[in-house]
């Protein structure tokens, strides 16, 4: 009772309106909070005329108890369910999941309706120990710690901007392109100097530019005429189609990183992912060839 009145407080920054979330008396959540304070022999609020502000303890300590409580509640919903050990947690970097995963998974639960899969977002790596996830959906190199990584796909990467952003058309060369305004992704700093490379060029401007963190970002700025953005066609599959985008020069690029499925070792053996596990990199082997076979007939690397 005494960490989900502190929660509750620390989110509010006021123990009247804990009082009230939680159907307590205002000096219920004080003597919670006090007793708190005194087992951890910390202050966890400065009581000030006009109230109370988190201390800089406080303030880290909420944000723990607040994922603990997180996942406890996520773990509780689960037991009501009836999911229990059919449950999978899941971390996905957001775009791949929308674009990609989410149109799939239907076909994944027709064919196994005993396991019910959450996902969240998450486009960096982090620990396992420190989270409720039991695998996760992630681009980059493999080689996280203490996990089995499963190959899913690489990305194929190519120019696309507004059919009417100044300077645009079908066909333009790479030292075209360079001309245009380029749009960075900061979760891959350096595709635009990988795909000038590619090229045989060195643009001194290729790091420049407006920082987004998501393709879904990217799209919807080169939508706006803001520049050109490098993002796999099979994302942006509906935005081609519309003609809301194009792909001025069809040149892509090799890299080095890919798609992931990161399974932490000690969960390797659990039925559900092991299910979940093979299905996906049948499928992402299917789509793989799908979108190299594309990207070779598209005349990957030239213009």
């Amino acid at each position: 009772m005494a960490l989900t009145a502190f929660e509750a407080a620390a989110r509010h920054e006021s123990f009247t309106r804990a009082a009230e979330e939680l159907a307590l008396t205002q000096s219920a959540v004080c003597r919670q909070i006090g007793a708190l304070e005194d087992f951890l022999g910390v202050a966890l609020f400065r009581r000030t005329r006009r109230g109370v502000q988190l201390t800089e303890a406080g303030r880290a300590y909420s944000r723990q108890v607040a994922l603990r409580l997180e996942a406890l509640e996520r773990d509780t919903l689960a037991v009501m369910s009836g999911q229990g050990a059919g449950t999978l947690e899941l971390a996905v970097v957001p775009t791949f999941a929308t674009r990609w995963l989410l149109p799939r998974l239907g076909a994944f639960r027709a064919l196994h309706p005993e396991v019910v899969i959450h996902m969240e977002t998450r486009t960096r790596p982090f620990l396992f120990a420190d989270t409720p996830f039991d695998a996760a959906i992630y681009f980059g190199e493999a080689g996280w710690p203490g996990t089995e990584a499963h190959f899913l796909m690489p990305e194929f990467p190519v120019p696309v901007c507004s059919p009417s952003l100044p300077g645009a058309r079908p066909d333009l060369s790479p030292q075209e392109v360079a001309r245009l305004p380029l749009l960075q992704q900061s979760t891959r700093p350096y595709a635009w100097r990988q795909w000038f490379e590619a090229a045989g060029m060195r643009v001194a401007h290729d790091l420049s530019g407006m920082r987004l963190e998501l393709f879904s970002m990217l799209a919807q700025a080169a939508i706006e005429r803001m520049g050109v953005a490098l993002i796999p066609p099979f994302l942006i599959e509906r935005e081609l189609a519309a003609g809301e985008l194009m792909i001025p020069c069809n040149r892509s690029f090799v890299s080095r990183r890919a798609y992931y499925l990161i399974v932490p070792e000690r969960k390797a053996e659990r039925q559900a992912l092991a299910v979940f596990r093979q299905w996906l990199v049948e499928e992402a082997g299917r789509s793989h060839e799908a979108v190299r076979d594309a990207a070779v007939a598209g005349g990957e690397g030239q213009c």
